[in-house]
């Protein structure tokens, strides 16, 4: 008799997005779960505590998936922030795609409500930390809690426009998803266009110089 291969955590997310799909809905237990697919309850538990664990862990991994691939990209390396967030887009909306119809299973029930979706959380998690790598500009106003509150501000809007494309995907009917494509690409752009903190950080340099002008000047 052949010996069996030990479960590992991959071969479990198989078996539950094979699940879900087929069946349309969460397995009502782990223990059925299991065995559906003929291995221990306990086997489950020594890597997921939960089916939503698994999902939250689906979610990352698509996120993982997509660093992977660019950061194998010399060119990405090259790229300045705007182009890194895009190439992001595109290709963890490639991944998405992939894997649509689980997706949509996923998320369907809560598209309405996608901000506080705990399936997202460590997406979320992984998204934020790439944000605050790609170091995008802001004002540099010399005050440690504003410059922190300038960066919570912009993780946090990021993650909203990611949300937001994320719903507008999941609504689209375009052949091979092109109009998710160029709302990426205006929604991206965009977004940079107003954080084009130049202009501002031109008149408070002006505003400085004025003050420091009237402070100084002669009566």
């Amino acid at each position: 008799m052949a010996k069996r291969h030990p479960i590992s955590a991959q071969n479990i997310i198989t078996y539950y997005m094979d699940y879900v799909l087929e069946h349309g809905k969460q397995p009502k237990s782990v223990y059925i779960f299991s065995k559906a697919n003929n291995f221990e309850e306990s086997t489950f538990y020594e890597h997921f505590g939960s089916f939503e664990a698994i999902e939250k862990h689906i979610f990352k991994a698509f996120f993982d998936n997509t660093i992977l691939v660019l950061n194998e990209s010399e060119d990405y390396q090259l790229f300045d922030a705007r182009n890194k967030l895009l190439s992001f887009y595109f290709t963890f909306f490639e991944n998405l795609t992939a894997n649509r119809s689980y997706v949509l299973f996923a998320l369907n029930r809560h598209k309405n409500s996608l901000k506080g979706l705990a399936v997202l959380s460590e997406l979320k998690q992984g998204f934020s930390q790439f944000i605050n790598a790609l170091d995008i500009e802001t004002i540099d106003l010399k005050e440690e809690r504003i410059d922190k509150f300038q960066r919570r501000a912009l993780q946090e809007s990021a993650w909203i426009q990611l949300l937001v494309t994320l719903k507008f995907w999941m609504d689209d009917s375009s052949p091979s998803f092109e109009k998710t494509d160029i709302f990426i690409e205006k929604s991206v752009n965009t977004s940079f266009d107003v954080l084009n903190i130049t202009p501002l950080k031109s008149v408070i340099d002006l505003g400085k110089f004025l003050f420091k002008e009237k402070i100084h000047m002669p009566k």
